[in-house]
């Protein structure tokens, strides 16, 4: 019996937001995962440092790597320190990674991370979306969309 999904995840503690994702892509459906990381990187993390503004996701040999994110060096850490840009792998299970596979080979969609949180047990996971890039037109039409909701409720506040 499959489990059931969750409408929001558990996020109690939100480090990096590509809020540029929405706009750019038409969400098409959104996972949690794990990410492997190193001491030092989990501590930047709690810092609240990091950035996924130009990251993606992609399938290689069977795992999922979460490419060009910056997590910067702790600034207290010693020798052992990690590389800021370096491929994270993402832990997910073989069934959501075969599903990637094939809607990245087959569909032309792409794997984009929505945010980096902690969750309610302390482990920092990724708001991973599979998406298919937006033109130019369809970006007018959200931004026209956003612009009226935002006039409808500048007029609701007004009339009552």
């Amino acid at each position: 019996m499959a489990r059931p999904h969750h409408a929001a995840f558990d996020k109690v503690k939100t480090v990096a937001e590509n809020r540029r994702a929405r706009f750019d892509y038409a969400i098409d459906e959104v996972f949690e995962a794990g990410i492997a990381l190193q001491g030092t990187e989990v501590k930047s993390l709690r810092f609240g440092e990091g950035s996924i503004t130009e990251s993606y996701a992609e399938v290689r040999d069977e795992q999922v790597w979460l490419i060009n994110s910056n997590i910067p060096e702790f600034s207290h850490g010693n020798r052992f320190n990690h590389e800021p840009k370096r491929p994270r792998k993402l832990l997910l299970h073989g069934r959501e990674i075969e599903k990637f596979h094939g809607a990245v080979a087959r569909k032309g969609m792409t794997l984009v991370p929505l945010s980096i949180y902690f969750n309610g047990q302390g482990r920092a996971k990724v708001e991973l979306a599979l998406a298919k890039g937006k033109n130019a037109q369809d970006k007018r039409e959200t931004t026209k969309e956003r612009e009226w909701k935002r006039e409808q409720g500048r007029l609701m506040k007004e009339h009552g």
